[in-house]
This record gives C-alpha cells, sequence and structure tokens, in this order.
C-alpha cells in the first residue's frame, strides 16, 4: 500500500541520501525508510519488516555491494515473498525486490543514483514515472524527491487515496538533516511539500547548532536574543 523512492546525490566529496515515500496507511515513513550516512537507503514495504531495511543497510555496510545486500537478505528472510524491497549504494543504479505476495499491481523502477517501488498501484507505470522526475528534475535532493513522489501521484499512484507521506535525508552528519512527516491528511503531499518549503531554508542551520553553537544563528522566536 505504498510507493516510494530511493535517491543519490554526490556533491563534492559528500554523498547524499534521501528517501520518500506515500501510502494509505498511517506513518509510512517510520516503518518503511532506512538510512545510514556513508553507507546507502533503503526501502522495506508491503507486508512490511522494518527490520529488512537495518539488514539491508548492515550488508551493505560490510562489502558495499548493494544488488548483494539485497540478494543476501532475500535469501535469508523467511516470509521473503510478501516484502517489497529497494536498495541503493554509494554508486551505481538500486536495485528492488518484490515478492510473490507483494499486493495488487507492483512494479519497480531502476536508474544510476535511484530506485522506485510501489504495490496497490493503479498501474504499473508509475514506479518509472517517478525515476524519470527525479533524474529530470533539479534542486536540492529533497526537492527532487518530492516532485518524484508528486509525479507518481499525478501519474496515478495508488490504486485508492493516500494518507501520508514522508521524507529523509542523510548527508555528511550522524543524524538526518532533513526528517519531515505527515502522518495522516487527506493531500500529504502536498502538504509534506509545503513542510519542505518551510525546512529547507533553515536546514543547514539546524547543523551548525549542532556542531558549532556558539556561531549558530537566533532561533527568531520570542526571548531568543
Amino acid at each position: 500500500m505504498t510507493f516510494s523512492i530511493v535517491g543519490r546525490e554526490i556533491l563534492g566529496d559528500t554523498v547524499r541520501f534521501g528517501i520518500a515515500a506515500s501510502s494509505s496507511s498511517p506513518a509510512v515513513v517510520a516503518r518503511v525508510a532506512h538510512l545510514v550516512p556513508g553507507v546507502g537507503a533503503a526501502a522495506s514495504q508491503n507486508v512490511t519488516d522494518p527490520r529488512l531495511g537495518r539488514r539491508l543497510l548492515d550488508r551493505l555496510a560490510e562489502h558495499g555491494d548493494p544488488e548483494r545486500a539485497l540478494s543476501e537478505v532475500v535469501s535469508a528472510t523467511s516470509d521473503i515473498e510478501y516484502r517489497q524491497l529497494t536498495v541503493l549504494g554509494l554508486d551505481g543504479p538500486g536495485f528492488a525486490y518484490s515478492g510473490t505476495g507483494t499486493l495488487g499491481t507492483h512494479a519497480t523502477a531502476t536508474a544510476d543514483g535511484v530506485v522506485a517501488a510501489g504495490n496497490m498501484l493503479s498501474g504499473e507505470h508509475v514506479p518509472q514515472s517517478i525515476v524519470d522526475a527525479f533524474l529530470s528534475s533539479a534542486g536540492e535532493l529533497e526537492q527532487r524527491l518530492v516532485s518524484a513522489l508528486r509525479a507518481g501521484l499525478a501519474a496515478g499512484g495508488e490504486e485508492g487515496p493516500v494518507r501520508s507521506a514522508g521524507l529523509v535525508v542523510v548527508s555528511d552528519v550522524d543524524w538526518p538533516v532533513t526528517d519531515l512527516r505527515v502522518d495522516w491528511a487527506d493531500d500529504p503531499v502536498d502538504r509534506l511539500a509545503e513542510l519542505l518549503d518551510v525546512w529547507l531554508p533553515q536546514r543547514d542551520d539546524y547543523v551548525t547548532r549542532a556542531l558549532a553553537p556558539s556561531t549558530a544563528p537566533s532561533y527568531g522566536v520570542p526571548g531568543d536574543e
């Protein structure tokens, strides 16, 4: 009951990873998105087992090969036929797996630096529409991921209405530099885009506040002098 995108952006020596997802279920990103700075990103969806995202990234951290990591997790996991998984590493394309028990119309699409997957879709074309939008978009990684999610929705998205959406990005610090959630709404993707408009101009300031608080900008709230 989910469609998602995992994307990569390389800026000089920094590799950024991000995941955006939407679903008819509540709080989708809390279960689906898994990212480790400097390693990669993975999504675990369909009849979701959140443990599988962490296992994918643990394997990826060991040897750096996302295709091998996916094969290892698939071959070692019981009930794998119910799962839909994607994974992306430091270079090359993303990789995807859809078990035989994946719900409804389902599909995946991959390219260099991106992978998309979905289930309970309006059509098998949706993940490719997501990937195409990501590759043709410009701006920050967060903006490109949300643009791609919107393109998936415009292409038909899920067969029914979506109710939650989220976006997580990791960069060169030990925590997500962006982590935005709309956990239950009639228009979660549009609301996620609105949240991003508020967040993005402040994103780097919050990193500065963590690493060098004496140089951080003010919070701009009453009492902050």
